[in-house]
Formats: C-alpha cells, sequence, structure tokens
C-alpha cells in the first residue's frame, strides 16, 4: 500500500469517527488544545508507516526518513520533540482504527514467548525470591533464570 493509500484509509476513517470522537470527549477543566499543523490523519498515517518501516527507534524514522524523505508528503511537519507530544492525543483513535483493518478470523494464530529474568545467570545459586517458581530458561539470545511470557494473538 502507497503512503498515498493509506493516508486516504486513514483520513476516510477520521472524517467518520472524528467529530463523534471530539463530542464524546470529557473537558479537563479549561485545558488548552493547542492547533497543530499536522492533521490527526497525518499523525496517524506516520504512526502507521513507522511500524511498516523497518526501523528499530522512532526518533531515528522520523528525523531520518520522515523529515528527509517524506517533507512533500507532510508539508506542515512539526519538530521530533513536538511530534512525540502530538502522539497521546491519536492512541484511542489509532487503536480504533487498525481494528476496523483487521480481516476475518482465518483459524491461524501467532504465539510468541519472551523471557523474563528475575536475576542474573551468576547468581543463580543465591536467588531465594522466586526460587520456587523461576526456571532456567533459554531464548534466541541465549539463556535466563526467571520466567516464560507467552501471547497468542488471533482473530476470534
Amino acid at each position: 500500500m502507497s503512503i498515498l493509500e493509506l493516508f486516504v484509509s486513514v483520513d476516510t476513517f477520521w472524517q467518520q469517527f472524528g467529530p463523534i470522537w471530539e463530542r464524546d470527549q470529557l473537558t479537563a477543566g479549561h485545558r488548552r488544545k493547542r492547533a497543530t499543523r499536522l492533521s490527526m490523519s497525518e499523525i496517524m498515517t506516520i504512526a502507521i508507516l513507522f511500524q511498516q518501516s523497518g526501523y528499530r527507534t522512532f526518533k531515528a524514522f522520523y528525523t531520518q526518513h520522515v523529515q528527509v524523505a517524506l517533507r512533500a508528503e507532510f508539508p506542515g511537519l512539526v519538530s521530533y520533540n513536538r511530534f512525540v507530544e502530538l502522539l497521546p492525543r491519536v492512541i484511542v483513535p489509532l487503536m480504533v482504527y487498525l481494528h476496523t483493518q483487521v480481516g476475518p478470523w482465518t483459524g491461524i494464530s501467532c504465539v510468541d514467548s519472551t523471557g523474563l529474568k528475575v536475576c542474573h545467570n551468576a547468581r543463580i545459586h543465591r536467588h531465594r525470591v522466586f526460587q520456587a517458581d523461576a526456571r532456567r530458561g533459554k531464548t534466541s539470545v541465549g539463556w535466563f533464570y526467571g520466567f516464560k511470557l507467552q501471547t497468542a494473538s488471533g482473530r476470534q
């Protein structure tokens, strides 16, 4: 999907969702909501592009790619610090948008696990807090002592 197609999809969603979202927001006193040079659709598009980019950090993606190569697509670009301040505004709408893009359930699920270390390997024999529950385990990075956190995802 091109950047233009992604933006059109996000913007179409925002045109329908935005007025409802703005109307139903609770007001927190007289808190000022500064206007931005970037639209909510543009902020959401950049956040999605980062996930598709392959960059390890958002800062590198924004400063090295967006501000350099995508300036023509996003003429109202703001500084990295300002963009990071704007991201919390789009978290809920972005999650709703992504949920609308999920296809039908295929019966295929993805399972992943990660190690939760409770102590350094050299201190295993002295560790007492999780002595009854923690075990040695192995990940793609190496051995650890602790627990394995497993997550599964799939549309139901």
